[in-house]
């Protein structure tokens, strides 16, 4: 069983969705084409997909009995060759503004959903099936790194509370040794970072099976 410690709800995801958009907010409308710390993906499509993970999240617990073994089949595409591939995307025209604006609603529509959810309920991931906790923590997860990556293209400073990084650490990540800054962890165990004795990881994963 999990560390009650290492609990994730819906309102962990608000939290952190509320955090990004004040942080981003703060940035210079013109550089959002910039690229998105170390992806290949630009600050606009960065965040593009990750509201559309915060949607796609949502919409498997929006079934009674959500798939177990596949994804939904929401016909997905592309902007440009080597952009994401979402079914999310934001009219250009509302500028950074709409960018928030779509952000905060996929993160509401989550955390709604999640908060509906029986507990019981389990949905695919690729990562493993997981249960409305273990998705809290994967919505969570997902922004916090693609903020960073978002913030580190728009000059902006990002720096996420400790214990929120903790937690996910412990719910997605139970084979990382937690023995440093939280957050400096978690930016390693999703690849983004060196630290002095862990050098930086080219393939990464977190592990939210339900009962795991």
């Amino acid at each position: 069983m999990r560390n009650a410690d290492a609990a994730v709800g819906a309102e962990d995801v608000r939290r952190v969705v509320t955090l990004a958009v004040d942080a981003l907010r703060r940035a210079d409308p013109r550089a959002w084409e910039a690229k998105a710390g170390t992806l290949d993906w630009t600050c606009w499509e960065t965040l593009e997909h990750l509201a559309d993970d915060l949607f796609t999240y949502a919409a498997r617990f929006g079934l009674a009995k959500p798939p177990m073994s596949t994804v939904l089949p929401f016909r997905t595409s592309s902007d440009r060759s080597g952009g994401p591939a979402n079914v999310i995307f934001v009219e250009r025209a509302s500028g950074p503004e709409g960018l928030m604006t779509i952000l905060e609603a996929c993160g509401g529509l989550l955390a709604s959903v999640l908060r509906a959810a029986p507990s019981t309920t389990v949905a695919y991931h690729v990562f493993g099936p997981s249960d409305p906790a273990g998705f809290a923590a994967m919505a969570v997860v997902e922004t916090l790194v693609h903020t960073h990556d978002i913030a580190q293209g728009l000059n902006v400073e990002w720096s996420p509370p400790g214990e929120l990084c903790e937690r996910v650490l412990k719910k997605l990540f139970p084979h990382v040794t937690i023995d440093r800054d939280a957050w400096e962890v978690l930016l390693w165990a999703t690849g983004r970072i060196a630290l002095p004795d862990r050098p930086r990881l080219t393939e990464w994963r977190w592990y939210g099976t339900h009962g795991a």
